[in-house]
């Protein structure tokens, strides 16, 4: 394979020096780009932009095109496992992800399949080698996948959930029902995303979307233990370097110790973590990733730049830090703003590498 020109988003997760803190964008390929909406249009919706590896290698490359990005992250969609695994995901306009069939009982999650990444996922393993290719080493490329509470609230909800009403009444009502869902879906997300690894991408992060509106027993039992399952299941070595793994709890911010200790490399944190309080908390054990509040690119560039150096000294010297919003960014960004933030990264950060 290339070499990689720009490591240092690898060499930051694996707390090796860096010149300067690497940055990359959760969701940086997407809606606030005009050239991004240019190409779904083309592509006809959501669904065959994800499906169309020549088209999702496009809207991969278009924020690199723009900014000095120091990774790539696969454009895809955390709900193509639950897809693959028969329940027919489809975009209703305005309402995002439904699915034409639900997860309610035992029987259900005993008939589902555990998809096979080149056969059941082949478009998804296609756009890995395809965007590989394309970069030609300019950057690392992060392959992705929702954690098992994630996806399972998706496939039991029939969709997007404010409450988590029907997922949460099976967990407690029904456990061993959710933790045959939920087994099940640690060994498709551990094949999915060595399926990744093996097509070509140089990182993996488990996003663990609604972790946070579990309680803190039933996050150490029905997310965590799954993502570690995940991350024991890894390849970790692949064309002779390392594989970092990312876990991103949004609203894990009170568990930051017990993730510590789940194997990845690295934490993602949302935006109500204070970082410089969350790296006392894990120590050496792990990097961290973010965590700038996506709110802050609606502001004027100043105070985009005053924010990322408020985050920069709370982190402060050394490695170990991937700056990155707390979140993913939103549609109404200018793209202008995104590209000051960047630049506020690499010019504020330097001085905490000497």
């Amino acid at each position: 394979m290339t070499a990689l020109k720009n490591d240092r988003f690898l060499r930051a997760l694996l707390k090796q020096p860096v010149d300067v803190t690497p940055v990359w964008m959760m969701r940086q390929a997407g809606r606030y780009l005009p050239e991004y909406r240019a190409t779904r249009a083309k592509a006809g919706d959501f669904m065959s932009l994800c499906m169309n590896p020549e088209l999702a290698c496009e809207v991969t490359l278009q924020p690199l095109e723009r900014y000095p990005l120091d990774a790539a992250i696969l454009f895809s969609d955390i709900l193509t496992v639950p897809d693959a695994m028969g329940l027919g995901l489809y975009f209703e306009t305005g309402e995002g992800p439904r699915f034409k069939k639900v997860v309610r009982s035992l029987a259900d999650i005993e008939a589902l399949p555990i998809p096979d990444p080149e056969k059941d996922l082949g478009y998804v393993m296609d756009a890995v080698r395809t965007i590989r290719r394309e970069l030609n080493g300019r950057v690392p490329l992060i392959g992705f996948s929702g954690s098992p509470w994630t996806l399972a609230t998706y496939m039991v909800e029939g969709g997007s959930s404010k409450d988590f009403r029907k997922s949460k009444a099976m967990l407690y009502e029904n456990p061993q029902a959710m933790h045959a869902l939920l087994d099940k879906l640690a060994q498709s997300v551990t094949s999915y995303l060595n399926g990744q690894i093996k097509a070509g991408a140089q990182a993996v992060q488990i996003f663990d979307s609604w972790g946070g509106s579990l309680s803190a027993a039933a996050y150490q039992e029905f997310s965590l233990a799954y993502m570690k399952k995940i991350v024991d299941g890894l390849i970790r070595e692949h064309d002779g370097r390392q594989i970092p793994v990312i876990l991103f709890t949004k609203g894990g911010g009170l568990w930051l110790e017990s993730m510590a200790e789940a194997g990845a490399e690295a934490l993602g944190l949302d935006w109500t973590c204070d970082i410089g309080n969350a790296r006392a908390r894990v120590g050496d054990k792990v990097a961290l990733q973010g965590n700038m509040d996506p709110s802050v690119l609606y502001a004027k560039p100043d105070a985009i730049r005053a924010e990322v150096g408020r985050i920069l000294a709370a982190y402060g010297q050394g490695t170990g830090h991937v700056f990155n919003l707390g979140h993913g960014i939103t549609p109404e960004v200018d793209p202008a703003h995104a590209g000051a933030f960047i630049e506020a990264v690499h010019e504020l950060s330097a001085q905490y590498h000497r």
